[in-house]
């Protein structure tokens, strides 16, 4: 059978030239249709097939800026917020995004997103990422990462084992100043480094602290999902001391001026001294109640030796207080900028910069225009936004992913707990545990309301 079929299967000379001619032309073809659809759109093209699909969770305040630097680039295709008018201008802005109130809902309709950033009140981001990552979806989430120590550390471990890209809004973490910094503090600018102050000026003009919990109970507005606003925090009544702002300095919805601003100013120093777990914290303040953060505070942390570094003590100022002036500083000449700052006191000399890394000086001028500095050694990367898109199609890991952000923001949230207590505690980070008050070890998690969980 087999010998009569393949006998009677025959082409002449000219049919095959003829089907390799066809052939060949198909491929040439094809060779055209595939061509890189960016190639034929011009710099700057991004072709649709490229691009990633996002949803955006917390879109009324610093979610708006979020979402619209990665439009630039990508689809916005479903858009979330808990409250209609609060997030009404940028519903409008992206009319071809579906829109939803409750975030779960949207994960389970919308099937084709492929990164999810959170930008909602810090006591909602665990549970909020960690939603989307168990679904395979990359995360950009706002500092702090977590409203407590546990919860950074489970959403750290959870990305890790689903392999999904991360990024943590601390834009900073992106800039060239703290990557001259670091640059610098490695090459030994300033000589071993066994001392460091950090300051904001926050909470002063932005949000109140050091009150007690408001007494009236006005309506709720029309259009505020207020239930799914407090998620898993403690039930209370709505009232506008809370939503949409001013939940920062509230212990159940906010991590006060520490969390807000300590994930970009205390990165810093973090990467650049290497510093991980702390072994002791203590704190001093103005007085703390059961409601919200004090006004100001003064949170002393301890670390040890790392490897080639030494023991070094970082000092964190906020609600106005600062370090004491350098000598070194001309006259005349501010500390830090925009409220904030940074100060490393080295056995050589003093290094100082602004609230993100920025304009970083050795002091005073002289001793920066003496200096030398080292080739660029660590990768520059574009933005904090674009760092986070090129991961998530497949490129390096963010520059502040989870592996990197969660311990900055574990370091950040002890402080708290340092405030809560009023005394020194003694830290064992591995282990996630106070060694030497254990009440204060309620702190290191919190409960979730009943309906609300977190798990991995």
């Amino acid at each position: 059978m087999m010998k009569n079929s393949k006998s009677s299967v025959k082409f002449r000379e000219k049919d095959v030239s003829r089907r390799d001619f066809l052939t060949r032309a198909a491929v040439a073809m094809a060779g055209i249709t595939i061509i890189p659809r960016h190639v034929l759109g011009g710099a700057g093209y991004t072709p649709p097939s490229d691009k990633l699909n996002i949803a955006g969770v917390g879109i009324g305040g610093m979610g708006k800026n979020n979402v619209a630097a990665l439009a630039t680039t990508e689809n916005i295709v479903a858009l979330c917020d808990v409250d209609d008018n609060y997030a009404l201008e940028i519903f409008k802005k992206y009319p071809g995004a579906k829109k939803y109130r409750d975030f779960r809902k949207m994960l389970e309709n919308e099937k084709s997103i492929d990164a999810v950033v959170v930008a909602t009140p810090d006591h909602t981001h665990a549970v909020i990422s960690l939603a989307a990552i168990q679904l395979g979806k990359h995360v950009y989430c706002q500092k702090p990462l977590t409203h407590s120590i546990y919860e950074a550390r489970n959403l750290a471990e959870a990305a890790r084992d689903a392999g999904v890209a991360t990024q943590m809004g601390n834009q900073g973490h992106a800039g060239e100043g703290n990557r001259l910094i670091a640059e610098w503090i490695w090459d030994g600018a300033i000589g071993q480094v066994r001392e460091v102050h950090a300051w904001t000026n926050r909470p002063a003009g932005y949000w109140p602290q050091g009150i007690g919990r408001p007494e009236d109970a006005p309506s709720l507005p029309v259009g505020l999902g207020w239930n799914l606003w407090l998620g898993p925090a403690p039930y209370r009544p709505y009232n506008p001391a809370y939503a949409p702002f001013k939940w920062r300095g509230w212990w159940d919805f906010g991590t006060g001026a520490l969390g807000d601003m300590g994930c970009h100013i205390i990165d810093t120093p973090f990467w650049a001294l290497k510093l991980g777990h702390p072994t002791s914290v203590d704190a001093s303040s103005s007085p703390v109640n059961g409601e919200t953060y004090p006004l100001a505070s003064i949170v002393h942390y301890t670390f040890p030796a790392r490897g080639d570094m030494p023991p070094v003590k970082l000092t964190w100022y906020d609600g106005g207080l600062m370090p004491p002036r350098p000598e070194e500083l001309e006259e005349g000449r501010k500390m830090g900028d925009r409220g904030g700052g940074v100060l490393f006191v080295g056995e050589k000399g003093k290094l100082m910069c602004g609230v993100y890394g920025n304009n970083p000086r050795l002091i005073p001028e002289t001793r920066m225009q003496e200096y030398e500095q080292p080739a660029k050694s660590i990768p520059r990367v574009e933005g904090i936004h674009e760092d986070w898109i090129q991961a998530s199609k497949g490129g390096k890991p963010a520059c502040s992913n989870f592996d990197i952000s969660g311990p900055l923001t574990e370091m950040v949230l002890l402080g708290n707990i340092a405030l809560r207590t009023g005394e020194k505690i003694t830290w064992d980070g591995p282990n996630m545990r106070v060694t030497n008050i254990d009440e204060a070890n309620q702190y290191v998690d919190r409960d979730y309301r009943e309906g609300w969980s977190l798990s991995s």
